[in-house]
C-alpha cells in the first residue's frame, strides 16, 4: 500500500516541473484516490498552460469550399460532384490548437470526469475543458505515447506523463465493454515510477554522490559478447572508490514462496549479484556493493538482510511508502550515510 500523497512526492522527483510553486498546495490537500490526485495536477498544470497559450501545430485539413485554398483534390471534387454547387474539395495545412498533444489532454480529462473523483475536481476540469472546444477527442486506448518534445512543447512533458499514468496505469476495461479507473496505478507502471523517483531523489538531494542509471560491462575473458543481455542498472551511486548498485523493485510480494518456505526472489538476487561482480572486476580497488530495495508490502515476512558474497556486500531491504514522506527521505538518506 502507498499513501496517495506520496505518489505526488514521487512524481515531483520524476518530473521536476512539479516543483513549481503553483503545485505547492497539492502537498496540503488530501485525496481519496489516485485519480483525484491526477485530476488536481492536470487542473493546475493545464490552467497554467492555458495562460501561457495552448501549443499549436500544423494539421491537415480537408474541406469542400467555394473559395480555393491549398491543394485542389480533383478526384474527390468530381466524385462528390461538389463542382455542381460551385465548390471544390481542397486540402491545406492549418496552424491550430487541434493538435495531438491537446487531444491527449482533452481526452484524458474527459476520462477523469467519468471516474470517481470529487465534485470539486470535476468542476475544475469542466471549466478547463471550455478552452478545448476546438480540440477533437481521440481513442485513449490507441494513443501513440512516443512523443518528441522540443523547446516549443517542453512544458507538456509532465502533463503528458500524468496522462500516460492515468490511461496506462489506471484505466481498466470491464467485460461489459465499459471502462473504469482503478484507485491505484498498476504495479508495472508503479515500478517504473519507483525506480525514477529513487534515482532522481539521489540526484537532487545528494549532489556530492554521482547518481546514474549506468550500464555495466560484461567482464569477458575472450571479449565475445554475442547474445549476452545488456546489464542496465536502475540506480548506481558512486562516491570516491565506493559504488552501490541499487535494483528497485515494486512487487505485490517481496519474497517468493515454495512449499510454504519464503525466500528472496531468486532471479532478482542472481541479477544484482551478477551486476556487482562484473562491476567489481572493472577495478579491484573499488568497493562495490549491491542492494535490492523493495517497496514494502503488508506481508508478515519482509527481507532486511545483508550478505557477504565472494567479497562483496549484497543487501535486501524494504522502503515503506505508506508513511510520512519525511520518514521515506530519512530512510533513503540513511542508505547514503551507511555506504558512503
Amino acid at each position: 500500500m502507498i499513501k496517495i500523497k506520496n505518489i505526488y512526492y514521487m512524481l515531483s522527483y520524476a518530473f521536476y516541473a512539479l516543483n513549481d510553486d503553483k503545485y505547492k498546495k497539492v502537498e496540503t490537500e488530501e485525496f481519496e484516490n489516485t485519480a483525484d490526485l491526477f485530476s488536481e495536477i492536470l487542473a493546475i498544470g493545464v490552467s497554467k498552460q492555458i495562460k501561457q497559450g495552448l501549443v499549436k501545430d500544423y494539421i491537415d485539413v480537408r474541406e469542400t469550399t467555394s473559395s480555393i485554398r491549398g491543394k485542389i483534390e480533383i478526384t474527390d471534387s468530381i466524385n462528390s460532384k461538389s463542382f455542381l454547387k460551385k465548390q471544390l474539395t481542397c486540402t491545406y495545412d492549418e496552424f491550430s490548437v487541434n493538435c495531438y498533444l491537446n487531444q491527449i489532454l482533452k481526452s484524458t480529462m474527459l476520462v477523469l470526469l467519468k471516474s470517481d473523483i470529487s465534485s470539486h475536481q470535476k468542476k475544475k476540469l469542466k471549466n478547463i475543458l471550455r478552452y478545448f472546444t476546438e480540440v477533437d477527442l481521440i481513442d485513449v486506448n490507441s494513443i501513440n505515447w512516443k512523443i518528441r518534445f522540443d523547446r516549443n512543447n517542453q512544458t507538456y512533458r509532465m502533463l503528458i506523463g500524468v496522462c500516460y499514468l492515468t490511461i496506462k496505469g489506471l484505466l481498466q476495461s470491464e467485460k461489459s465493454g465499459e471502462t473504469k479507473l482503478m484507485q491505484f496505478i498498476d504495479d508495472q507502471l508503479m515500478n517504473r515510477l519507483y525506480e525514477k523517483f529513487i534515482l532522481n531523489y539521489y540526484k537532487k538531494e545528494h549532489p556530492s554522490v554521482k547518481a546514474s542509471a549506468s550500464q555495466i560491462n560484461w567482464q569477458l575473458d575472450d571479449g565475445i559478447d554475442y547474445l549476452l543481455p545488456r546489464m542496465q542498472s536502475d540506480i548506481m551511486l558512486d562516491y570516491g572508490d565506493k559504488v552501490l548498485i541499487i535494483d528497485a523493485k515494486y512487487y505485490k510480494n517481496t519474497t517468493q514462496s515454495y512449499y510454504n518456505t519464503n525466500t528472496i526472489h531468486s532471479g532478482n538476487l542472481y541479477q544484482i549479484f551478477t551486476y556487482v561482480k562484473n562491476k567489481q572486476l572493472e577495478n579491484n580497488n573499488w568497493e562495490v556493493s549491491g542492494m535490492l530495495l523493495y517497496a514494502r508490502t503488508d506481508e508478515e515476512i519482509l527481507p532486511n538482510n545483508s550478505y557477504q558474497m565472494s567479497g562483496n556486500t549484497i543487501s535486501v531491504k524494504t522502503l515503506d511508502l505508506n508513511q510520512d514522506f519525511t520518514l521515506i527521505k530519512e530512510q533513503l538518506d540513511k542508505i547514503v550515510d551507511d555506504y558512503f
